[in-house]
């Protein structure tokens, strides 16, 4: 059973393309940065377990509560699945498919077969369309392939993994309810929304905060590593390809807030968008020197990185107060 008349979205990010396609369904098609940002996408955390062979970078918000923040902002409702059967994951998905409903799904990337880069990611997000007797069909990034397919079993072991950012076999779905909006209304919200939970975390490794502990941690991170190359490799593919941290979500959320400004006719949001380039392209130069550490082993980059790192706290406090300021006088 295949979706007829199916179109998959494009996207960079996981979790926008997979809601972006189930409300691309739906006959709501935005763009990938005002997904982002409607979703008050913009977030850090610097994440560090025992459990885990090293620590995290992220620059989102929790994974999850973006695709909440769309549906509510925009007025939508959503249908929760999660289960430790595997049986009755695959039945949520199963029937509404049958039904001509898209699932999106979060699951670990890992045991996807059209993956070529094998890192075990339990927080990443697809939307499925269809399945036959032995493949699934599905939506992922521009980077994936988009269009794909993987086989039942595989996405089985995906969907039932367990490690950190893993859920219960977690799907999803989307519909329309009695609920309109105005798209104004929704972006100030938003815009407030994301910038005050930006501006006061509740512990020192999220926000801007986070940021600040994780130029000192990184050094910490480095004389503790087992294997350098292999982490602070994987880390910046992660953070620059793999959609975690990195510049990605600055690029998607600059973008957001300059189709704001447009929206709203404000120029104080396009200057906060400005700010939001200086800072992707030093974000990037962190991934850059989290590469030239793994090839090399030399501590000189991490030092590098940790400066980049206390610039980039105090930049992007004064960038989403000045916005706050921005929406607020509006």
């Amino acid at each position: 059973m295949v979706i007829p008349h199916f179109m998959p979205y494009e996207g960079q990010h996981c979790e926008t393309t997979a809601t972006g396609t189930l409300l691309k369904h739906l006959g709501i098609d935005f763009s990938e940065p005002m997904l982002f940002g409607i979703g008050e996408g913009l977030g850090y955390i610097y994440w560090n377990m025992k459990i885990m062979d090293f620590p995290f970078i992220g620059g989102r918000i929790k994974p999850d509560v973006l695709t909440a923040n769309i549906v509510q902002n925009l007025g939508l409702k959503m249908q929760v699945n999660e289960t430790t059967s595997r049986k009755k994951a695959w039945n949520h998905v199963r029937e509404s498919i049958d039904n001509g409903i898209p699932v999106g799904l979060k699951l670990d990337s890992y045991y996807l077969e059209y993956f070529t880069s094998k890192i075990h990611f339990a927080g990443h997000y697809v939307a499925m369309y269809g399945y036959d007797e032995a493949m699934a069909y599905l939506v992922d990034t521009v980077q994936q392939g988009g269009a794909v397919q993987t086989s039942l079993a595989s996405l089985e072991q995906a969907r039932n993994a367990r490690g950190p950012m893993s859920s219960r076999n977690r799907s999803y779905t989307i519909r329309k309810s009695s609920q309109s909006f105005e798209l104004p209304s929704v972006l100030r919200a938003a815009i407030l929304n994301n910038a005050r939970e930006y501006l006061n975390p509740p512990i020192r490794n999220i926000g801007y905060m986070g940021i600040e502990k994780t130029a000192t941690e990184i050094k910490k991170w480095f004389k503790q590593s087992r294997n350098i190359a292999h982490e602070f490799g994987t880390t910046a593919k992660l953070m620059e390809h793999g959609g975690t941290g990195g510049a990605i979500f600055r690029n998607l959320y600059r973008d957001f807030l300059f189709e704001s400004a447009r929206a709203l006719s404000s120029e104080e949001i396009a200057s906060v968008a400005q700010q939001f380039d200086t800072i992707a392209k030093r974000w990037t130069q962190v991934a850059e020197l989290f590469v030239q550490t793994a090839h090399t082993e030399d501590g000189g980059y991490i030092d590098q990185a940790s400066a980049i790192l206390l610039e980039l706290s105090v930049q992007e406090k004064t960038a989403m107060e000045n916005l706050l300021n921005a929406v607020e006088k509006g």
